[in-house]
């Protein structure tokens, strides 16, 4: 029988290289979820609201202490100001923010332009909306924009550039000078832009994360996507947000009424709590973070990759080559068994994840201790 609609779940490279990792007892440095607990007074609120009953549904767009913790988290780091009313909506996750815009700004046969490579939900959220999405290639070895290739890319049927800053897989932070030309161009030709910073907090020194939606004529035009998993090491939480314009922060709720409606009340509390960490609390993040970074890129180039430092986000990317790997799918199928280690290809971060490349992907949000033991299992097994 020919069925209608999406396709079926497949089975991703992460479901695969999970499985291998428990199979072969591997080390992973290949997904992105921290090893550790979330800091002990996030944890306690989060404890707190569920002893208190707050256990129920909350109000879709997320509980009034969250909401207003996120419009004074934009104005106090960024000097943004959306309305804790009609300008923030709390969702479940960074992943369902993104669905819920691409659904919500997507019409059938508009085209999508996205930094490539990229997340894997992405192309998956535009395609469930009609449209195509566009590659926006970061090439090796800088993995910066090219912004003359940008404005080629734009057609009449181009509706959203969908940004990711700092950029997973590659840890590039887009600078002044790169945001100002996008700016420039969504404003010449009239596009949305959606824009994804859940590693924010997550920019090592030389590198300022700057949010687009500050620049002129962008804040009517931008819808800004948050999540607090990353820096507060609670990715099963799924708390994440999107904030911006009441006009394109309606059109989300609209959506997300219909996909999770509301989602982790107590969780919420949890979250309204953390983000009112002092400076101090991040400061020591981003070092602590710093300092795992150069272990493990000092340790992957010192067993023969080619490194490729991040400016942001807690991974790594490199290639293979050096090894003799051109098949970075090949390779990083074959780790887990070979050396007891994870590591993810970038090939499957493009919009054809059948196309061989060389690049792989290593996280460093793990303990020392498992940095050091990972690497020296590829030390003995490469």
């Amino acid at each position: 029988m020919d069925l209608p609609g999406p396709a079926k779940p497949q089975t991703t490279i992460f479901t695969v290289m999970s499985a291998l990792a428990q199979r072969h007892g591997a080390v992973n440095l290949g997904q992105g979820f921290p090893d550790e607990s979330g800091p002990e007074h996030v944890v306690e609120a989060a404890v707190a609201a569920m002893r208190d009953g707050r256990n129920q549904y909350p109000p879709m767009p997320g509980v009034p202490e969250l909401r207003e913790a996120i419009a004074a988290h934009q104005r106090d780091w960024y000097g943004l100001a959306p309305s804790p009313e009609d300008g923030v909506v709390v969702t479940a996750g960074a992943t369902e923010a993104i669905a819920a815009s691409m659904l919500a700004f997507v019409r059938p046969g508009d085209e999508v332009v996205a930094m490539e490579p990229f997340y894997d939900s992405y192309k998956a959220a535009v395609e469930l909306a009609g449209g195509t999405i566009v590659p926006w290639r970061l090439d090796a070895p800088g993995f910066r924009p090219d912004l003359a290739r940008l404005g080629g890319l734009v057609t009449e049927r181009t509706r959203v550039l969908l940004l990711n800053t700092p950029h997973n897989p590659t840890g590039t932070v887009l600078d002044r000078a790169e945001l100002e030309a996008v700016a420039r161009l969504a404003v010449e030709r009239d596009l949305l832009v959606v824009t994804d910073e859940v590693y924010e907090h997550l920019v090592f020194a030389g590198s300022r994360h700057e949010p687009v939606a500050g620049l002129p004529g962008m804040w009517d035009r931008t819808l800004s996507i948050g999540s607090a998993g990353k820096t507060f090491s609670v990715t099963g939480w799924k708390i994440g947000w999107a904030t911006g314009p009441a006009a394109l922060v309606d059109r989300v709720k609209g959506v997300k009424q219909y996909l999770t409606f509301a989602s982790g009340t107590p969780f919420q509390y949890g979250i309204a709590a953390a983000l009112g960490s002092g400076r101090e609390f991040y400061d020591g993040f981003v070092a602590d973070y710093a300092e795992r970074r150069d272990l493990l890129t000092a340790g992957l180039a010192a067993l023969g990759f080619t490194v490729y430092e991040p400016q942001g986000t807690y991974f790594v990317t490199t290639s293979a080559a050096p090894l003799g790997y051109e098949d970075g799918m090949a390779f990083c199928l074959g780790l887990p068994e070979r050396c007891g280690v994870v590591a993810i290809p970038n090939q499957v971060f493009y919009a054809d994840p059948a196309a061989a490349r060389p690049e792989v992907r290593f996280t460093f949000c793990k303990p020392r201790a498992v940095l050091e033991e990972g690497l020296e299992r590829l030390r003995k097994g490469l």
